[in-house]
């Protein structure tokens, strides 16, 4: 069963905002963020329940080669995107989020 894939406005902001960060690192590092996001996304989307739990209706995606995580909660029918979290900033800031 496919789910559909939706991002919290303020998610967006977030996934944002890192690729803006990232892009006057280093030529191309933003792309690269993108790119590792959308391969954890697609990983989510195959197998939402691999990821770990992050409390009793979220999950965490962590991204290996960055310092952020995918939070989402999902539905027999959605996985929504929740947070795309900086691991050093604000911990558990997005839990009012649904």
């Amino acid at each position: 069963m496919s789910r559909s894939l939706r991002f919290h406005p303020e998610a967006e902001t977030e996934l944002n905002d890192a690729a803006d960060y990232y892009a006057p690192q280093s030529p191309g590092l933003d792309q690269r963020f993108i790119a590792e996001l959308e391969l954890a996304l697609a990983q989510i989307g195959a197998f939402p329940e691999a990821s770990s739990p992050g409390n009793a209706r979220t999950r965490r995606k962590i991204l290996p080669a960055y310092p952020y995580s995918i939070m989402y909660s999902m539905t027999e029918w959605e996985i929504r995107v929740l947070a795309v979290a900086h691991h050093a900033r604000r911990p558990f800031y997005w839990h009012g989020r649904e």
